[in-house]
């Protein structure tokens, strides 16, 4: 994978580093920021909310 990374410049990974060490943290910051946004405007999200229902 060869990603930008800001003013022309590139990085190159292999599959499971660009995804261990790229893609993942990123997803976790998101998803992270996006509970805490909700529960900063009085949204009620608990475990169910994010595991479904049985």
């Amino acid at each position: 994978m060869t990603v930008p990374v800001g003013r022309g410049e590139t990085i190159t990974m292999e599959g499971w580093p660009f995804l261990s060490f790229f893609v993942l943290p990123n997803v976790y910051f998101h998803v992270t920021t996006a509970y805490d946004i909700l529960r900063h405007n009085g949204v009620e999200v608990g475990k169910r909310d994010c595991l479904g229902e049985p």
